[in-house]
Order: C-alpha cells, then sequence, then structure tokens
C-alpha cells in the first residue's frame, strides 16, 4: 500500500518564524510599557500635593496631654469640640504619584517652588514653620487673657542662651521693678536701661507663674549695638496671668492655629460652653490683642474639618470668599475677626440666632 505525505517545501520552518516574528511583535508593544512603568515609580515630578490634613481638638488631649494644658487656675469643664485643621504637604512626588493625586480631585498639585522657595533649604523652612507655631502658641495666650482682662505688664518673652539673665529670669515673667524703679510699660523700663553701662549689676523685682514673686541680681553684658548694658532678654507689653499655659502640639507648623487655641483658653477658664456643645473646627492667625488674620489651604481645611464630623467651621473673614468654593457638604460657614467676636457668633448660633456667615 503506497502512502503519499504532503511536505511543506521549506522544511515547516514557516511555524517557527511566525512564532518569532509574534515574540518581537510583543516585546515591542512591551517596550513603552515598560519603559512608562519606570517613569511612573522612580522619576520625581517638580510638584508638592496639598490636601486636607489632620484635625486636633484643643479641648481634648494627644499622646496622654491635654493639648492646651492651663496649671495654677481654677478650670470649668468643657463640651463638644474646639479643633484646629490643618493642611498635608506630600513632596518627593513620583510621576505615578502625582498622576494619582491630580486624578483624584481631593488634592492640589502645586510646583515645589511655591512651597519650598529655591533660596531656602527645606531645613530652613520646616524651622521658619516651627517658629511661626511657637509664636502662634504665644500670641493666642495673650489674646485670650486680654479678652479675660487681665492686666498688662512688662513680660519676658525670650531668654538669651549665656546671656547676662539666664538662670535668673524666665519667659513668663513679669518684670514690676528695676533698682526699685517701678515698670509699668516697656517704654519705662528700656528707658531704666538706657542709662546703664555694661558690667554694671541691677535689681529686678519680678512675678512668676506659679511661684512666688522674686529678686534677681542681674550683671549687665555688652550690648552689640549701643552703650549701655544688655539685660539679656526679649521683653513686651502683655497681658499677665499668675498661672502657666502650655501647648502640647508638636510637628505642626505654621501660625494658622492660634485662633483655635485662644478659643479654647477662654472656654477652659470660663463657665458655659463657648461652642454650645457643638462639633466646632476652624482656623485663623491671631494677635496679642485679638484680631484673626487670613491663612492658606483653607478649602482642604474645610475638608478635613467636614470627614472629622464637625458642623460648624470658623473663618477668618478675609477667607470667606475662597471658604464658599469648598466641598463643605451643609458644614455652617461663620465669618470671624477679632477673638470677641467670634466667641459671640458662637453663642448666638447656639442660642438659635443668626451670626455672621460667609
Amino acid at each position: 500500500m503506497r502512502v503519499t505525505l504532503s511536505v511543506n517545501p521549506s522544511g515547516g520552518t514557516s511555524t517557527v518564524g511566525g512564532v518569532n516574528r509574534r515574540i518581537a511583535t510583543l516585546i515591542v508593544a512591551l517596550v513603552p510599557i515598560l519603559t512608562f512603568g519606570i517613569l511612573l515609580t522612580a522619576v520625581t515630578v517638580p510638584y508638592v500635593a496639598l490636601g486636607p490634613g489632620p484635625t486636633f481638638n484643643t479641648l481634648g488631649e494627644i499622646d496622654g496631654m491635654q493639648i492646651v494644658d492651663i496649671e495654677g487656675a481654677d478650670l470649668h469643664p468643657t463640651t463638644g469640640e474646639l479643633s484646629m485643621t490643618t493642611v498635608s504637604q506630600r513632596d518627593g512626588l513620583t510621576l505615578g504619584q502625582a498622576l494619582v493625586f491630580w486624578a483624584s480631585g481631593r488634592d492640589q498639585l502645586l510646583p515645589r517652588d511655591l512651597v519650598y522657595p529655591p533660596d531656602k533649604t527645606r531645613e530652613e523652612i520646616d524651622e521658619a514653620n516651627s517658629t511661626d507655631f511657637r509664636r502662634s502658641e504665644d500670641s493666642a495666650e495673650y489674646a485670650a487673657l486680654d479678652y479675660l482682662e487681665y492686666p498688662m505688664a512688662v513680660t519676658v518673652r525670650t531668654v538669651d542662651a549665656d546671656g547676662a539673665s539666664e538662670g535668673k529670669l524666665q519667659p513668663g515673667d513679669a518684670i514690676d521693678a528695676v533698682d526699685n524703679q517701678p515698670v509699668a510699660t516697656l517704654d519705662e523700663f528700656q528707658a531704666i536701661l538706657e542709662d546703664t553701662k555694661p558690667g554694671d549689676t541691677i535689681v529686678v523685682d519680678y512675678r512668676r507663674k506659679n511661684a512666688p514673686a522674686g529678686i534677681a541680681e542681674i550683671t549687665l553684658g555688652e550690648h552689640p549695638d549701643k552703650d549701655q548694658g544688655l539685660l539679656g532678654v526679649g521683653v513686651l507689653d502683655a497681658p499677665w496671668a499668675p498661672f502657666s499655659v502650655e501647648f502640647n502640639l508638636a510637628n505642626v507648623g505654621g501660625p494658622s492655629a492660634g485662633l483655635m487655641f485662644s478659643l479654647a483658653v477662654v472656654d477652659k477658664l470660663t463657665t458655659g460652653d463657648i461652642n454650645g456643645s457643638m462639633s466646632v473646627a476652624g482656623t485663623g492667625t491671631i494677635s496679642g490683642d485679638g484680631e484673626v488674620g487670613s491663612i492658606g489651604g483653607i478649602t482642604h481645611k474645610i475638608v478635613a474639618a467636614r470627614e472629622a464630623g464637625a458642623s460648624v467651621f470658623l473663618v477668618p473673614a478675609e477667607n470667606c470668599d475662597e471658604a464658599k468654593t469648598a466641598d463643605g457638604d451643609g458644614i455652617e460657614l461663620l465669618k470671624v475677626d477679632t477673638l470677641g467676636q467670634t466667641i459671640d457668633a458662637l453663642r448666638t448660633l447656639s442660642a438659635g440666632g443668626e451670626p455672621p456667615r460667609c
């Protein structure tokens, strides 16, 4: 029996060649995909993502400590919340991360140079933000004490390291007299020092928070710019109280917590609830005399407050137009311009009245 076979003249290599061509085509197609994937994960972009950050109830605790800790005074119970809000910043973004933040609609991408100016290092910027935050704490205390009508005094704000007053005066001390001459204002204090010279010893009468009044003998140092002696302290006219106020919130920068800190101090030192037991959030710088100033990132902060369950948000008057564009989803926006007006607005709202709104 004869069997006839049909044989491919090319020896059967056409099938192998087709497979090789398909593999080559697949490789060519995968190269740009793999390259793009590497770009997404390995290449950083000069942008910073800004978005809603954490909120902190200034009437509450963090790490077992009161965020606003007052010692040496009779405190009153508080309810509800007075929450400060923050903006998160994410730096060093990869291309993929930047695209995810851009697509989310929840975060905002800004050129890095707008957030971190190129003429300053990251460390310099972080230190400046920390300094602003510490100053906002001082201003928050002074604004609250001024609202509560504590008397003014020549108050030590800083003591120079290795200066003439180190170990003798402390931040928060009230200076009452120099060489038995009473001083009630900064001008009177400076006038006395102008008549001194380096090496002179002066006697300072002071009051200290949570401690007895004292007397310090201080030998003045060399002044870098004048012929007079140098006491080695920074002082200012500020309301003074015999108790201490400490703010225990680390790793937060900038001055925008001032208003909420002041409200917490007043709420703890007075009867009744400023917030009417509501969950209130807000933001705003504050000066020592209680003026509320504008801030950045208001829309992100409103979103953060909404997500934290706040029903009311305190908005600096200058930020009102921008605040109305935020995704607040029913949160009430109260317009505020001073500490006293803010307290009045909250009490009006809790009483069922109509406070100023954005």
